[in-house]
């Protein structure tokens, strides 16, 4: 028997730190605060990252189809490189079609129509994930481009030395987008290295006395619940409210679909009974939260419905 795990999201509580969605959501925009994110970067990507500039909190949405690519936050580094880091609470079956698309869109917003192909921004897209993403063991992965020979799988195609002095890159992987992806959910492992420190912050919220990994010194202090003005503090708790509603309403929903589906006796009918399991728990999560006072931007948020569709629950 499949059974779905609830979401570790479901025992949300107020604790001591603020959780790192809302942190880059809200708090980055002060400069203050970059020193965590430049932490976090630089241990996931092994070497030292600068915050240059905020490119934007969430994707610059130019027509009503772009809507769920819903990047949380796009930074640049001092080599104007771009680095797309979102953070997924819920499942999506196409996941990985929306970070291609992600990475995808910021090459094509940042070089301009007749600049030359040199010009081309570098990606790194970052996901921090708390569902079961795909099949594997791991918890933390990491994806490039690569070209292999098709009849010889030990022949990779290389860059000339003419094009790594031109791009300033060693390798063909270094001018494709990059992929992070941090299955959080799934880490259950000896803290033994700085980004297991981040990564275990990232599940449970807590900084140990003993964590030493760049940027979460500066989070004890900067992201400290108690920190927050009074009104901040009340906006954040009804986040978490929100979020853990929408992630109970979202997993039982999509349960009750799969079943729905798996007593048909077919995969497609697995399949769609779980997609129609998940338009149905967003309905429901949308006019929860507009019955529990929040804004019609906010429930269309989290339910990951447009305002319009939202709109048309408020007569629920």
């Amino acid at each position: 028997m499949i059974i779905f795990a609830t979401n570790i999201f479901l025992r949300i509580v107020m604790g001591n730190y603020i959780r790192f969605d809302w942190m880059i959501k809200r708090l980055l925009r002060n400069k203050n605060s970059h020193v965590v994110l430049e932490g976090f970067l630089s241990v996931l990507l092994d070497r030292q990252i600068k915050i240059n500039k905020i490119l934007e909190s969430e994707s610059n949405q130019e027509e009503e189809n772009q809507k769920f690519n819903r990047v949380d936050l796009l930074v640049e580094d001092e080599k104007q490189e771009k680095f797309l880091i979102e953070v997924q609470n819920d499942h999506e079956l196409d996941f990985f079609q929306r970070m291609a698309f992600g990475a995808s869109k910021i090459i094509t917003d940042y070089m301009k129509i007749g600049e030359a192909y040199k010009t081309l921004p570098k990606v790194f897209s970052i996901n921090i994930v708390y569902f079961s993403l795909g099949q594997g063991k791991g918890y933390a992965y990491h994806g490039t481009t690569v070209f292999k020979n098709m009849f010889n799988a030990d022949d990779e195609l290389k860059l000339s030395p003419a094009q790594k002095s031109k791009f300033g890159v060693d390798e063909v992987a270094g001018i494709f987008p990059e992929y992070y992806i941090l299955r959080v959910n799934k880490f259950d492992d000896e803290v033994t290295t700085p980004l297991k420190q981040w990564i275990s912050f990232l599940k449970t919220g807590e900084i140990p006395d003993t964590f030493t990994a760049q940027g979460l010194e500066e989070a004890r202090n900067v992201l400290r619940v108690d920190s927050l003005s009074k009104e901040d503090r009340q906006i954040y708790r009804r986040y978490l409210e929100g979020l853990s509603l929408a992630m109970s309403l979202d997993d039982s929903s999509r349960y009750e679909g799969y079943y729905d589906g798996f007593g048909a006796g077919r995969a497609e009918g697995r399949a769609e009974g779980e997609q129609l399991g998940i338009a149905k728990s967003r309905k429901e999560t949308a006019i929860a939260m507009l019955k529990e006072g929040m804004s019609v931007e906010l429930a269309a948020k989290i339910s990951k419905l447009s305002v319009e569709e939202v709109e048309k629950l408020k007569e629920f």
